[in-house]
C-alpha cells in the first residue's frame, strides 16, 4: 500500500494522530472535528502523545480557531497530556440547509 492513498478514518470520536504525517494535522483535524460534529458526536478525544509537545501545540492551535470547538482541555486521567478532549457545539441544522 502507498503512504499517498487515502486512509479510512472511522468517526468514532477518537483521532489518534499517531498514524498521521505531522503536516497533515492542520487540516486533518478540523475534517474529523466536523465530520463528528455531523454524526452528532460532541465529545472527542485527539491522541497527540506526549513527546516534545509540538504536535500538541499544533493542535491546540488549530482548535483554538475553529468555530464548533466550544472548549477543549488535556485529558488528565484519560491519556495526560498525551491527548486533548474537544467539546464541539451542536451542529446547527436550521443553518446547514440554508
Amino acid at each position: 500500500m502507498c503512504d499517498n492513498e487515502p486512509h479510512e478514518l472511522p468517526i468514532d470520536g477518537t483521532l489518534d494522530l499517531h498514524t498521521f504525517h505531522p503536516r497533515d494535522v492542520k487540516s486533518l483535524v478540523p475534517e474529523y472535528l466536523r465530520a463528528c460534529q455531523e454524526k452528532g458526536i460532541l465529545d472527542v478525544r485527539i491522541i497527540h502523545g506526549k513527546g516534545t509537545g509540538t504536535l500538541r501545540r499544533t493542535v491546540h492551535a488549530t482548535l483554538e480557531r475553529l468555530p464548533e470547538v466550544a472548549s477543549f482541555k488535556l485529558a488528565g486521567d484519560r491519556g495526560s497530556w498525551g491527548a486533548t478532549l474537544v467539546r464541539l457545539h451542536p451542529l446547527d441544522k436550521s443553518v446547514e440547509g440554508g
